[in-house]
Parts: C-alpha cells; structure tokens; sequence
C-alpha cells in the first residue's frame, strides 16, 4: 500500500464516522452501534497513521517504505509511548 492508498483509506475512515455521527443523531442507529463501528474505525485509523509514519520513516531512512506493513490492531493500540 502506498502512501496515497494509506491517505485515501484515511480520508474514507473519517468520511465514515462524520456519517456515523449523522446517522445517530437522526435516529437512524443506535448509540451502541455507533460506539461500536467507531471503535473500529478508530483502530483501522490508529493502523493506517502508523503504517503511513513507518512508511515515511522507512523513506526518510534510505530504506524502502513498500516493505512496511500494516501491524495488527493489538500491536497498534498497545504501544507504549
């Protein structure tokens, strides 16, 4: 996935909670399933922004940034910064 891909997904993602929070306050879902597609979105956020921070590290680096891949959801959101 190039960088491109990895904004593009990015800007999706966020496309898609600003229409979650719409649908909920039209009623149109629950706040519990609000709460749980945001939940996902956030982590598939947190990989894409980490991936996209590799991947210009791996650049900056010299090295090759196609070699970077997407961490799972757990390694993401249990860094210690």
């Amino acid at each position: 996935m190039d960088d491109k891909t990895v904004l593009s997904r990015i800007s999706d993602l966020v496309d898609e909670e600003h229409t979650l929070r719409r649908q909920l306050s039209d009623g149109k879902i629950s706040s519990d399933e609000e709460h749980n597609r945001l939940r996902e979105l956030e982590e598939s956020l947190d990989q894409c922004w980490d991936l996209l921070r590799r991947r210009r590290a791996a650049r900056s680096a010299g090295n090759d940034p196609d070699a970077e891949q997407a961490h799972s959801v757990d390694e993401v959101e249990n860094y210690v910064q």
